[in-house]
């Protein structure tokens, strides 16, 4: 769902879309920087919904903010 977003170091992110790998068909989730240099990145749904333990956090990497 497109919205603003924290990961779990902190980071504010604008999900964008998810969208459709041309060549494998995996859904990808495509965002923007809202923190840091506003740069587009992609990475895997899959990730983007997963939960990650790391350095005592458990939890989901990325967190909807409220509007």
């Amino acid at each position: 769902m497109p919205g603003l977003y924290r990961h779990f170091k902190g980071g504010l992110y604008d999900l964008l879309y998810i969208a459709r790998h041309s060549e494998t068909g995996e859904f990808m989730a495509v965002y923007r920087s809202i923190s840091g240099d506003g740069g587009i990145w992609v990475r895997p749904a899959a990730m983007w919904g997963e939960q990650v333990e790391r350095d005592g956090y458990i939890g989901p990497r990325f967190s909807r903010v409220d509007s």
